[in-house]
Order: C-alpha cells, then sequence, then structure tokens
C-alpha cells in the first residue's frame, strides 16, 4: 500500500564541519501515513510499511541512537515480531543499510539498497515504481536543492510510474521526515513535513513544502538574530 525512500548523506556545513543529513519521504491509499510509517533523528532514517508496526520504527530509531548498526538494530527488532512475515521495514544508519520485505506482502512489493539509501514498496503497479524512486534519487543527490525536496521528486517520480495500485482509494498521504547532525538556528519547516487526508499528495506537498521554504527565509530574514542570541544564552 505504500512506497518510501530512507537515505543518509554527508556534507559540510557553513564552517567546514563534516555534517550528517538523514531523510525519509513515504507516500500511499490511506490517510495519516506520517503518524504511521516515516522516523528519523540524527542517528539514521527507518521506514516501517506493509501491516505497519510502529514499534518496529519507533524503536529502530532509539537502538540507531544508542549505537547499534543498523541491520542488528532492524534484524533483532524483526526477530522479535511475530508478524515479521507481513512486514516491510527499511533504513539507514551512521553506517550501512538495511532493507527487509517479508515474503507474506502483498503484490507487487520488494526493495532496492543502494549507496546510502534504501527504497522499499508494496501492493505497487509494479517493480517500476521503487526502480524510479531509486533512479531520480541517484540522480539527484548532488544538486544543491534541499534533501527535503529533492525526497519530494523521488516521490513524484515513484507516482508518475503508477505507485499505489488500489486506484479505488481515493483519499492519499504523503510525508517527509529531515534530522541533521548539525544544530541550526532556525529549522526549515519543510524537514517535517506532511499532507494526511487529499487526493493528490504529491501536489499537496509540493504546495506545502513551497509554502514552508517561504515562511523559514521569512523567519530567517526577522529574527535570525534573535535565534542566535537564545542559542548562545542556552535559552
Amino acid at each position: 500500500m505504500t512506497f518510501s525512500i530512507c537515505v543518509r548523506e554527508q556534507y559540510e556545513d557553513d564552517s567546514g564541519t563534516e555534517q550528517t543529513r538523514f531523510g525519509v519521504a513515504v507516500t500511499t491509499r490511506l490517510a495519516g501515513v506520517g503518524n504511521l510509517c516515516p522516523f528519523v533523528n540524527e542517528y539514521g532514517a527507518v521506514a516501517t510499511q506493509s501491516f505497519v508496526n510502529t514499534e518496529l520504527g519507533e524503536k529502530g530509531v532509539e537502538y540507531l541512537a544508542d549505537g547499534l548498526g543498523v541491520e542488528d538494530a532492524l534484524e533483532a527488532l524483526l526477530n522479535a515480531d511475530d508478524g515479521s512475515p507481513q512486514r516491510q521495514l527499511h533504513g539507514v544508519g551512521r553506517e550501512g543499510e538495511f532493507a527487509f520485505s517479508g515474503d507474506e506482502c502483498k503484490d507487487w512489493y520488494g526493495d532496492i539498497v543502494g549507496e546510502n539509501y534504501t527504497v522499499a514498496g508494496n501492493l505497487l503497479t509494479g517493480e517500476a515504481v521503487v526502480e524510479s524512486v531509486a533512479e531520480t534519487y541517484e540522480e539527484t543527490r548532488d544538486d544543491d536543492l534541499p534533501l527535503a525536496k529533492r525526497l519530494l521528486d523521488c516521490l513524484a517520480a515513484g507516482q508518475a510510474e503508477g505507485g499505489d495500485k488500489r486506484e479505488e482509494l481515493h483519499v492519499q498521504s504523503a510525508a517527509i521526515r529531515v534530522a541533521k547532525t548539525e544544530d541550526e538556528p532556525v529549522e526549515p519547516a519543510y524537514n517535517d513535513i506532511r499532507v494526511d487526508a487529499t487526493e493528490t499528495p504529491i501536489v499537496d506537498l509540493r504546495e506545502t513544502i513551497k509554502l514552508a521554504t517561504e515562511s523559514y527565509e521569512m523567519a530567517l530574514e526577522r529574527y535570525e538574530e534573535a535565534y542566535e542570541e537564545d542559542e548562545e544564552s542556552g535559552l
């Protein structure tokens, strides 16, 4: 019923310090996917889907924060989950990638593990959906656009290939979440954005990100000095 992507990227901040950002993006033909599937912190990104068990995502990022590798963390959770044959679980940590699709997931289902990213989907129109998501990420990962906007392009590419095959379900949703090791005076609002119930999730999410970007730029222009003073004073 869902397809999603998790990524890890290394970059340098304005001071030349090496930082890491993690992102996860997901869409489905049900409402409220942003509350169920995507999980992220400064240690990794995890997506849980196909008969969702939110504990897999919640504990997954907690285990990554505790220092476990992504493969060890997610395999441990699956081993303790009686419903694992029906699950899809994938993600990235500070090092490594992991993807699992249980053999009781609904066709078409499958996953891709690439360099610093994972993609998975189930109840899709076909393999081309996840392939297009992966190809779009690889083609855009060196672009200057914020990660959230590039992840949206990945979702759009998967949707263009058919996405979720259950066309009788008109209510859809989508979400994008990004976390960084870098501390910023103002966190961009588009790094945690979602649409919970709509017939056009990609279009609506794109408009929401556009408005969130405008809001972020306005906040920087008007309040950045105040935010920086608060950060320096520990408030």
